[in-house]
């Protein structure tokens, strides 16, 4: 009985851990990344960086100091993007950019993929075949394939980062897909990732994950690509409801992350017509304030460090 009883013990606590741990962000069969990613990693318990104070003070100096939802409007705003299968033809990608930086196509975009509104223009594409990410900045359908300032390709199943100094689709080097708030993991009730955020003006640096930098600014007080801000603990949300909430707590446990120049504060989302606008409006009275800046790890200057 003792032996039983002891067996019990033991197993009990990873019985509890299974139970209570967050599922992995999924699309379809794939993992969307490991559950190790960056991206999926509760950053809740990270130290604070010696430098949050001035970081915060600086992506707000612009104007900007209220978090912002970039998705919305019936689905006017933010980031589309179309899950295919393995049987989608893979089509020539044309770069009249950042060639040098991107990942050779083809790649299985469909002629009718939705393409985000404004000027990024960024093409998403989940193949749920193979368990791939293709992205495209600046995209524009040419009738045989796709023009595109930069791409980039991403094995959903694998760690591994772009080449150091690279860009991709995003000025930070980084997937998209992994850093938008969608619809139907809100609707469930919980996201288990990062979000994507931008800030006006950033340092000419960047933090891994992120691989590249879009600054001539070696100020210290801006923000770095690949920055990882959370949502303090000590923040009230208990009167946040709805959408609204679901993601303020993503925030407080994954964080955000500095991914492009843009507006400060401006989280990302994938566009959507079920959004509620007014409920998303509630995080417009979130002060950047109230969040703190996370050490993930080494600023990284020079390409090759």
């Amino acid at each position: 009985m003792r032996r039983i009883l002891l067996l019990l013990v033991m197993l009990l606590p990873a019985a509890v851990f299974a139970q209570d741990a967050p599922e992995t962000p999924m699309v379809g069969d794939c993992t969307i990344f490991p559950a190790d990613n960056p991206w999926n990693t509760d950053i809740s318990e990270y130290p604070v960086h010696p430098n949050s104070d001035a970081y915060i003070a600086a992506i707000s100096q612009y104007g900007d100091e209220y978090l912002h939802a970039d998705f919305g409007g019936d689905g006017e705003y933010g980031i589309p993007y179309v899950v295919v299968g393995a049987d989608q033809p893979f089509v020539p990608i044309t770069f009249t950019a950042y060639g040098d930086e991107s990942d050779p196509g083809p790649y299985p975009v469909p002629d009718d993929a939705p393409v985000e509104n404004g000027g990024d223009q960024h093409v998403l594409v989940v193949d749920t075949g193979n368990c791939m990410l293709y992205e495209l900045y600046a995209a524009e359908y040419n009738g045989d394939g796709w023009d595109a300032e930069s791409g980039a390709v991403f094995d959903l199943t694998s760690n591994d980062l772009r080449p150091a100094g690279w860009t991709s689709a995003d000025a930070a080097g980084l997937p998209i897909f992994p850093g938008l708030a969608r619809y139907d993991e809100v609707e469930a009730g919980a996201i288990n990732h990062a979000l994507r955020f931008t800030v006006e003006e950033s340092q000419m640096a960047y933090i891994l994950p992120a691989t590249h930098w879009a600054s001539d600014s070696d100020d210290p007080d801006l923000p770095p690509m690949g920055l990882r801000l959370r949502l303090k603990a000590d923040y009230d949300i208990s009167e946040y409801t709805g959408q609204a909430r679901v993601i303020l707590e993503a925030l407080k446990t994954y964080g955000m992350i500095v991914a492009d120049n843009g507006s400060s504060w401006f989280i990302s989302g994938a566009s959507d017509p079920r959004w509620d606008d007014d409920d998303l409006n509630q995080l417009k009275s979130v002060p950047g304030s109230a969040f703190e800046v996370v050490d993930t790890g080494e600023l990284v200057t020079e390409v090759g460090e």
